[in-house]
């Protein structure tokens, strides 16, 4: 045997191993594609069937309604960005609002790529470029997205006696919903969250969360899915239904949609997801198909205008404000 064929024969594992790297990264390309044609295909169909219906509501849709829905959402997005920002500073020197919204909100522009991994790496991209350790950005956003499911569970039971009161959803919900809030416990979070990361080959966290962090992220979460259903509402009332009683459903179905779509990976933005989720809901509450799709498409183009106005704004204010690297940060 010659001195190369050894060499060769060490070399042979690692080109299979990129092989079938490759072969899976080729399968998962195929089965999101897949996923987002069968989307669009029956959001079409769907679009097809009611279209009658989807234009005259749109065309009810007053212009202050419009207005007021969109103020909601950007208010939704502030609030949810002062819940990352208070877990970003709990780990590190303070980095203020202004700088940690441009790290957030543009960073959260990934998520409309295929794969919301995209939008965690672009936020620790930019966390990087402000002088900020990746693990650090990335650890805020693992714990907020947590925190924010289980206060988005909560919220779920607002639409449970109209939708899902015969539903398994509704015994999942009674089971979930304790545990999620026995996983807040601050050290019990703090321990799931090392052990997370550990299994992410990252270090633990260095300093344990506290009652006053946890609260105000959950708050934040809280206070966002309620804006997000106000928005829902607002649109939906503008054309009589479904009255004041319905803005406690719809804070419910935006919270179950929202928390849908983010589990939805494959998808921009959980696209398809979050609006079959709000049609079934706005639908099981009297809402017509064709209104409830109207107003499900609406919604979404409304997220688009609102995160691409507080992404520009935040960036806008942070060049303002000039470069700020924080002091005493890990490389």
């Amino acid at each position: 045997m010659t001195a190369v064929e050894p060499a060769l024969a060490e070399d042979a594992p690692a080109s299979a191993d990129r092989q079938a790297k490759s072969v899976r990264a080729k399968l998962i390309d195929v089965a999101r594609s897949t996923a987002i044609v069968v989307v669009v295909a029956l959001a079409g169909w769907q679009l097809y069937r009611h279209w009658g219906e989807f234009w005259a509501t749109l065309d009810n849709i007053a212009w202050q309604s419009s207005v007021l829905s969109l103020l909601a959402l950007v208010a939704s997005i502030t609030v949810v960005t002062y819940g990352w920002q208070v877990l970003v500073d709990h780990l590190g020197a303070p980095i203020g609002y202004a700088r940690g919204a441009q790290i957030c909100l543009v960073g959260q522009l990934g998520k409309y790529v295929p794969g919301s991994v995209w939008a965690y790496l672009l936020q620790m991209e930019l966390g990087r470029k402000a002088g900020l350790a990746r693990a650090r950005i990335f650890t805020a956003s693992l714990v907020q997205l947590g925190i924010g499911i289980v206060a988005a569970l909560a919220l779920s039971l607002l639409a449970v006696r109209e939708v899902f009161v015969d539903s398994a959803y509704a015994t999942w919900l009674i089971v979930l919903i304790p545990l999620g809030l026995v996983a807040l416990y601050p050290s019990i979070l703090t321990w799931g969250t090392s052990l997370v990361l550990k299994v992410l080959r990252r270090n633990p966290l260095d300093r344990p969360l506290g009652w006053r962090t946890v609260g105000k992220v959950f708050g934040a979460s809280a206070g966002a899915w309620v804006l997000q259903g106000l928005h829902l509402w607002l649109l939906a009332n503008s054309v009589g239904a479904p009255g004041f009683g319905g803005l406690i459903v719809c804070i419910g179905a935006m919270a179950i949609a929202m928390t849908a779509g983010t589990f939805a990976f494959v998808l921009p933005s959980g696209a398809g997801v979050r609006e079959l989720v709000m049609v079934g809901v706005l639908t099981a509450s009297g809402i017509s198909a064709g209104q409830a799709l109207a107003f499900a498409v609406v919604s979404r183009v409304m997220f688009t205008v609102a995160d691409l106005l507080t992404a520009g704004s935040a960036a806008f204010v942070a060049r303002l404000r000039g470069p700020h690297i924080p002091q005493h940060q890990p490389a």
